[in-house]
């Protein structure tokens, strides 16, 4: 019962992990690999906060320094959250045998490493003599 026109999974409802049928392992399997790479990915983006906080105190002000922290630490906790919310509607969608959602996150994942680019262009641009 495949929907092809369908973009998104009806919402959960109870125990969505008996809903229809168990997919084929291979699939949910490299469900879980997708999730754990967007999980590798916030643990990158915490270590680059500690290390800009950390190992850089000569580089430019202490302000910038701190949001740019402050901004990759929400963004880490951002990613695991919507990496558990992302693997669990594709496991969803899977098991209901419709469509895999489509996700605005990889726009935004995007869009936040170009500002945060930017803002590392600016400590460094600070931190010559």
């Amino acid at each position: 019962m495949s929907h092809q026109g369908n973009t998104h999974s009806p919402a959960p409802q109870g125990k969505w992990w008996q809903a229809g049928t168990t997919p084929d392992y291979r699939f949910t399997l490299a469900n879980e690999r997708t999730f754990l790479a967007w999980i590798r990915t916030a643990l990158a983006l915490m270590a680059g906060a500690v290390g800009i906080e950390q190992f850089s105190p000569q580089l430019s002000s202490a302000g910038l320094r701190i949001t740019i922290s402050l901004i990759l630490l929400i963004a880490a906790a951002c990613m695991g959250y919507f990496a558990w919310r992302r693997w669990r509607s594709n496991e969803y969608a899977m098991r209901l045998g419709t469509s895999l959602p489509y996700t605005r996150l990889l726009v935004s994942l995007g869009g936040l490493m170009m500002l945060l680019a930017s803002l590392l262009g600016v400590l460094l641009w600070q931190a010559q003599p």
